[in-house]
């Protein structure tokens, strides 16, 4: 019999630290190669590291709430002719988030012909236990008070329950009166951070300490460091977007769009793509001896989820459909909710677009992601008077704000691609050119 150590590898780019989040397995355990062990925060995001060896743990070296750096040994397992069954080659590219799709679909086929592969380690060995340790039963939601039977599949009820979504107060838009993936994901994005939450009482203790570290000093650095180094400029301006809005409910109607959401922002993010691509110089980085114009769009969105703000990207967005953008967003929100992002979903943005509008907001101005020079926020979309041929009438309306780095992006530059964007806003038709 021999004893193996398992230390922390580095699950991204450059890593060097990470916080123990929670054990999955305790000593004594069995473990099987491929079992996910341990759930680590890194400075990114959260991130489940499966097993590299078969047998019984040992002993768990550090407790849930350290943080340690790479290399150092975490676990023991022991076992005979314990065994590493593949290099760390790129863990960031997990395919975790297929694994979540394969058990929501109920697809009972086994791991080794579903191509999932774990954190970097192949696919080498049976995840049953892993598997088993994933499956949580979902308890039912409460009946509506009017005692009209919530019927939704298990996938639904357990996306539900993920994103904190109460079934009873879902709208229902089945064929057969079912809520749809789609109810659940647009009453998720409805609720603002002053809606749906009790207010608690003042707690006993009068003061708070949180310790700055993972996602949080992570955030704070990197806002601090964009602030303090790229001058931002922002620009301003009102839009007409009722085109938008009819627009949003036309695709909502249509068939290609079913059981996809579509909402406001999808537009916002064509718009970006087709204004970059008539203002390159705002899909840019900067460095100290030249200026990088990128022909290409990894579409950032700012997302806020419980651990804190990330940014994923939609990679190539440039060369999507608008129904294959739609989906990517709509799969990149959901596993931003979940905090399954991993790191290479948040590396190589170009050009970031932050949804303000989602809490109730106006406008704002944004801070520019690091490494990119041009952010842009959309506010509120709501009725409000507006000017058309000499009468006042009631329009959708909204204020889109934009920061930009002005070392690279002049102000004639800015203007024109804030105008390019509100052109879309106001006339969606122009996409069809």
């Amino acid at each position: 019999m021999s004893i193996s150590k398992f230390a922390l590898p580095d699950v991204g780019e450059g890593l060097t630290e990470a916080e123990i989040v929670s054990w999955k397995v305790a000593p004594g355990d069995p473990v099987e190669i491929n079992q996910v062990i341990v759930e680590i925060e890194t400075a990114k995001s959260l991130v489940e590291l499966p097993s590299p060896y078969a047998g019984i743990v040992g002993e768990l070296l550090v407790g849930e709430g350290d943080t340690v750096e790479v290399g150092t040994a975490i676990i023991t397992v022991s076992s005979e002719g314990a065994h590493l069954t593949a290099p760390l080659k790129n863990p960031a590219q997990s395919a975790l988030p297929n694994e979540v799709q394969v058990l929501e679909a109920g697809d009972e086929a086994d791991d080794a012909s579903s191509g999932s592969v774990l954190v970097g380690y192949g696919t080498g060995g049976h995840a049953a236990t892993r598997r088993g340790a994933r499956r949580t039963p979902v308890a039912a939601p409460p009946s509506p008070v009017a005692g009209t039977p919530i019927i939704a599949k298990p996938p639904i009820r357990k996306l539900a329950k993920d994103l904190g979504v109460d079934l009873a107060a879902v709208v229902a838009t089945g064929a057969r009166g079912d809520i749809t993936r789609d109810d659940v994901v647009r009453h998720a994005g409805q609720a603002s951070v002053f809606r749906n939450i009790e207010t608690p009482a003042w707690p006993s203790d009068r003061e708070e300490r949180i310790p700055v570290k993972g996602v949080r000093k992570a955030i704070a650095t990197a806002m601090v460091a964009s602030k303090f180094s790229a001058p931002h400029v922002s620009v301003f301006v009102d839009i007409d977007a009722t085109r938008t809005m009819e627009f949003v409910k036309r695709l909502k109607a249509s068939t290609d769009f079913a059981g996809v959401r579509v909402s406001p922002l999808l537009i916002m993010a064509k718009a970006m793509i087709w204004a970059v691509q008539r203002n390159p110089t705002v899909n840019s980085s900067w460095t100290d001896k030249e200026i990088v114009v990128h022909h290409y769009v990894n579409l950032g969105i700012a997302a806020a989820t419980p651990r804190g703000l990330i940014v994923p990207n939609v990679k190539d967005a440039q060369d999507m459909s608008l129904l294959t953008l739609a989906q990517s967003l709509e799969q990149l929100t959901l596993t931003a909710r979940e905090g399954r992002t991993q790191p290479a979903e948040m590396a190589d943005g170009t050009i970031t677009v932050t949804n303000i509008g989602s809490f109730g907001m106006d406008t704002g101005t944004p801070i520019l992601n690091p490494g990119e020079v041009a952010i842009v926020a959309l506010g509120t979309i709501k009725q409000k008077p507006w000017v058309v041929d000499g009468q006042v009438v009631p329009r959708f309306v909204t204020t889109v704000g934009a920061s930009f780095d002005h070392r690279v992006v002049d102000g004639d530059v800015a203007s024109r691609f804030t105008a390019d964007v509100a052109s879309i806003l106001e006339e969606p038709a122009l996409l069809l050119d």
